[in-house]
C-alpha cells in the first residue's frame, strides 16, 4: 500500500517537500502508526502543532458537533465559536483585538500590514521593519522577505523592500539598524527554525525599552512558541514584557488550519472595514475545535505539565551531553528543545525513525524536539536511550 501511495504522491503532488518514505494512517496521543502497522513515538507533533497529541477525543467531538450545525458563512456575519475564541485569547493575553486567518504566514502577513497601516496614520508614513538574522516568518512573498535566512529566498528575487536585519540577541545591533523610516521590530521569542536559539534574560526588556523610547511597534512571532510550548501560555510571559502585536497559529488548532494576529486596541484600530480580510479566517468549525483546545488546556493544566516535563527532558539531554563529545549544546524552554551536534543531524533523524522515534533537524546539525505537550516521561526515557545508542 505505502509504495503505491508514495508513487502517486510523486506523480500528483507538487515537489515542494522532501518527504520521508512513510505513510501515516493513524495517531493516538503521542504515537503514530504507518500503513505497514509500524508505530512511532512522535517528538515532532506536526512541527509544534499537535500540542495535545493526535486524535484527541474532545477535539474530535467538538469538530463533529460543529460540522452537524454550521461549517461556514463568511466573515460578513457573526458566529458564536469565533467570538468566544477571540474572547478567550484576549482574556488570556495582553491583547484587545484578534484577527483570524488560516496559517502562521497569513498571521505574519496581517501583522506586517497592520504595522505599516498604523505607521502610515501615526508615524508619518514610516514603513520599514527590522527583523532578525536566522529568523523564520513564513513563505509568502512578504513573510519570506521578512525572514532572515537567504536559503528561503533563493529563486524569488526581487524580494519585497522594507525589511532590515540585525543579529538576534544583540541590542546594540538593533539600535544601529533602527532608522528614520523604521516602524516596527519583528522577532521570535525563541528562534525555532533558526536552531532553538534563546535570548539573554534581559534582551526583551531592553528591546521593549528601545521601541517605547523611539515610538515604534514591537511584534512577537509566537507561531511556534505560543499555546504552552515553552512552559507559559505565551513565551513573552517569560521575559516580563508585552508586545504590541503577536501572531499565533500551529498549536492553536491542534492540527486544524488557523492563524491569529492579536494586537493592542491603540494599534488594532488602524485596521478599519475593508483594510484586511480572510474568507476562511476563523470559520465556525475551526474555531470550535480551537475552543476545545483552550478548554483542555485549562482543565488538564497542560501548561504546567509542559513546564515540568520540559525540565525533565532538558535534564536528560544535558546528562546525555556529559557522556557524548558529539553534543555541543542543549538549549530551549519547555518542550521546545534543541541539541546542537558536532556532526550532521539528518542521519540521526533517519536512524531514530528506523527505531520508532520521530525527531527533527534544523540548520543542519541541531536536533529539535517538539513533542506533544502530553508526552510522558517514560516516552522521553525511551528516546534518550535510543539517542544514547545511536550517538
Amino acid at each position: 500500500m505505502s509504495s503505491k501511495i508514495i508513487e502517486n504522491a510523486e506523480l500528483f503532488i507538487a515537489n515542494t517537500y522532501k518527504r520521508f518514505p512513510v505513510v501515516f494512517t493513524k495517531g493516538s496521543e503521542c504515537t503514530l502508526w504507518d500503513s505497514e502497522g509500524n508505530s512511532y513515538i512522535d517528538f515532532v507533533s506536526g512541527i509544534a502543532v499537535c500540542n495535545l497529541g493526535h486524535a484527541h477525543p474532545k477535539i474530535a467531538k467538538a469538530l463533529c458537533e460543529q460540522a452537524k450545525s454550521l461549517l461556514h458563512v463568511s466573515n460578513l456575519y457573526y458566529t458564536v465559536p469565533q467570538v468566544e475564541l477571540a474572547s478567550w485569547l484576549v482574556k488570556n493575553s495582553f491583547a484587545d483585538k484578534v484577527f483570524f486567518c488560516n496559517s502562521g504566514a497569513e498571521a505574519n502577513e496581517a501583522a506586517i500590514k497592520l504595522a505599516r497601516k498604523y505607521a502610515k496614520e501615526k508615524m508619518d508614513g514610516k514603513f520599514k521593519i527590522v527583523a532578525m538574522d536566522n529568523s523564520f516568518h513564513g513563505r509568502t512573498m512578504a513573510t519570506l522577505s521578512a525572514t532572515g535566512q537567504e536559503k528561503i529566498k533563493i529563486g524569488f528575487d526581487p524580494v519585497l523592500e522594507g525589511f532590515d536585519f540585525a543579529p538576534f540577541n544583540d541590542i546594540e545591533a538593533i539600535r544601529k539598524k533602527i532608522g528614520p523610516a523604521t516602524c516596527a521590530v519583528l522577532v521570535e521569542p525563541i528562534q525555532g527554525e533558526g536552531g532553538v536559539k534563546c535570548p539573554d534574560e534581559k534582551y526583551f526588556k531592553a528591546l521593549r525599552k528601545i521601541c517605547d523610547k523611539i515610538g515604534i511597534l514591537l511584534i512577537f512571532d509566537e507561531i511556534q512558541t505560543g499555546m504552552g510550548r515553552t512552559g507559559k501560555l505565551f513565551a513573552y510571559e517569560h521575559y516580563g514584557v508585552e508586545p504590541d502585536i503577536m501572531t499565533l497559529a500551529k498549536a492553536l488548532g491542534n492540527g486544524l488550519p488557523i492563524g491569529a494576529m492579536l494586537a493592542k486596541e491603540s494599534v488594532a484600530q488602524a485596521f478599519g472595514h475593508g483594510s484586511h480580510a480572510s474568507t476562511f479566517g476563523g470559520t465556525p468549525i475551526v474555531t470550535a475545535a480551537s475552543l476545545s483546545v483552550a478548554e483542555i488546556f485549562e482543565k488538564d493544566n497542560i501548561v504546567e505539565a509542559c513546564r515540568e516535563t520540559g525540565e525533565y527532558f532538558k535534564e536528560k539531554l544535558l546528562h546525555l551531553k556529559q557522556k557524548k563529545e558529539t553534543i555541543i549544546d542543549v538549549r530551549g524552554k519547555g518542550l521546545l528543545l534543541g541539541m546542537k551536534l558536532g556532526i550532521e543531524g539528518e542521519p540521526i533523524v533517519k536512524e531514530c525513525m528506523e527505531k520508532g522515534f520521530l525527531i527533527n533537524c534544523v540548520q543542519g546539525n541541531i536536533l529539535r524536539f517538539i513533542p506533544p505537550l502530553i508526552i510522558k516521561m517514560d516516552e522521553i526515557d525511551a528516546l534518550i536511550k535510543c539517542l544514547d545508542k545511536i550517538l
